[in-house]
């Protein structure tokens, strides 16, 4: 966020209000050591992309802030879908479907989530509907003890998002703009820990001298004008800065190029998040497969029987209900989420989908034809990335700690905006206020690079170029911020030139 803490009176080399002293052709300056050299180059970096990034900063955190309260949001706005009083004895799952189906006969049916708990709905999610998008679904809610239909809406993602929080979502990532508005976001999260961290060094170093720990954390509440805006943003900074880190990092971990290379990196070094494998053994081939299967090709689960009062024209199936027994015997507890097969050579996928703390992300496979288990993936044999990925992201998305996780970042996404604006207005506060002509306050001075001892600036240049690859829009975007620097410093020298041939 834009700001501009200074250690040295107004005017002095150090002082963010000094001027470009550095004549034609001038490329000298002060060497020193230490943070003294560092402070300098921080300190333009944390003001340039505190000005030119802030305003995606501040739509990521209002959109963030608004989908931290989607979840409460929906219990309340689709109670009639999620809920129903709550009965002595459920209906098989198979009976549950074919109510949802006679409902809906549209589409074709992928997957199924019986109610988790007594009082909550099972979900029917239908794929390949008119009007619903082709990442979407439709989820036909079914009250699992009377098969009551209690009403049909489209839903998104491995959350089960319902229209309110699926449409913040996509505002948040994208804007609504598709995979060219991601790019908003994946810039936002890849400045976001430079700014904060940064931030956070300009703060520490500017109260150095003070040891007392109530000096960093608490704003100075006697001071005014400038500085008074300076000490709430530097101690609220200090305060958000662990999470707004955290925040980017998870963040860039789905992005569309450092969640890339992200991913690929983690894979080379095997710890990818394992799948369990769908193919059934051959001989099997033919007997597998619910979806699209003559007898039975809108009503997943009903058997051998069914197929045999078709004529016997449908492959054996064992079932949803014996598939779902399966996968309780395997210890899978609800949620879970029953995926049916997408041809006669795949088997029915059973994942655990609970994003809450205790996570529960087992999965297993079972063959359509004789009901065994054919692959088993556990959480718990997770390599530690693939764990801290999942964790990480049900922590950003909210999900893991729910309510108290949702609060938490409401709180750091009203603390990322009150940061915006507190930079903002230093910004303005600083301005000349003898030259009206000028807006805003001068930018800091530029050649703070050229005051970083060589064996600083050595590793320095190979780290930066790593770290740029491997989140390329804050490499491009660095790369074009030092461009127009090298440009308005050209040009003011060029102008200084022409000034001192004229007198």
């Amino acid at each position: 966020m834009p700001t501009e803490q200074r250690l040295a009176p107004k005017g002095a080399p150090d002082s963010p209000d000094a001027p470009d002293t550095t004549g034609p052709g001038e490329e000298r300056a002060v060497r020193r050591s230490g943070w003294a050299a560092l402070r300098p180059l921080v300190l333009r970096l944390h003001f340039y992309a505190g000005v030119l990034i802030a305003p995606f900063l501040l739509i990521a955190a209002v959109t963030g802030l608004l989908y931290a309260g989607s979840f409460q949001a929906e219990k309340l706005l689709y109670a009639q879908e999620l809920s129903v009083p709550v009965g002595k004895t459920e209906r098989p799952l198979s009976q549950q479907v074919a109510h949802a189906r006679k409902a809906h006969p549209e589409g074709k049916i992928t997957a199924v989530r019986p109610a988790p708990r007594p009082g909550d709905t099972t979900r029917v999610l239908l794929s390949g509907v008119p009007g619903v998008s082709a990442d979407h679904q439709l989820a036909v809610f079914v009250d699992p003890c009377t098969g009551n239909v209690r009403g049909a809406l489209e839903t998104y993602g491995s959350t089960g998002a319902l229209p309110l929080r699926t449409w913040l979502d996509a505002l948040h990532r994208d804007l609504h703009l598709g995979e060219t508005g991601r790019l908003y976001s994946e810039l936002a999260a890849s400045w976001l820990w430079v700014v904060a961290g940064g931030g956070v060094a300009l703060w520490i170093g500017r109260k150095r001298r003070n040891r007392k720990l109530r000096a960093l954390a608490l704003p100075d509440r006697t001071a005014t004008g400038r500085r008074r805006t300076l000490s709430w943003h530097g101690a609220v900074g200090l305060w958000a800065a662990a999470g707004l880190v955290f925040l980017s990092a998870t963040g860039l971990s789905w992005s569309a190029y450092a969640g890339a290379n992200i991913g690929e990196l983690r894979e080379s070094l095997g710890q990818a998040t394992p799948t369990v494998s769908t193919a059934v053994a051959e001989h099997h081939a033919g007997h597998g497969g619910a979806s699209g299967m003559p007898g039975m090709p809108d009503m997943p689960g009903m058997g051998d029987s069914e197929g045999s009062r078709s004529g016997g024209s449908a492959p054996a199936d064992v079932g949803i209900d014996k598939v779902l027994r399966t996968a309780r015997a395997q210890n899978l507890g609800n949620p879970v989420e029953i995926g049916l097969p997408t041809d006669r050579g795949t088997a029915y996928v059973v994942k655990q989908v609970q994003r809450s703390w205790p996570e529960k992300q087992d999965a297993l496979a079972v063959d359509p034809a004789t009901g065994k288990v054919t692959d088993v993936s556990r959480f718990a044999d997770h390599p530690v990335l693939a764990k801290l990925t999942r964790y990480g992201i049900d922590l950003h998305t909210g999900t893991l700690f729910g309510l108290a996780n949702q609060i938490a970042l409401a709180a750091l996404a009203l603390a990322l905006i009150f940061l915006i604006l507190w930079g903002y207005r230093m910004w303005w506060q600083r301005r000349p206020t003898r030259d009206r002509s000028l807006s805003f306050g001068r930018p800091i001075p530029r050649g703070a690079w050229r005051q970083v001892p060589l064996p600083v600036l050595i590793p320095l240049v190979p780290a930066v170029a790593v770290v740029g690859w491997l989140v390329p829009l804050l490499g491009i975007s660095l790369v074009a911020f030092l461009a127009v620097d090298i440009a308005l410093g050209a040009l003011s020298r060029r102008r200084r030139v022409a000034v001192t041939t004229v007198d």
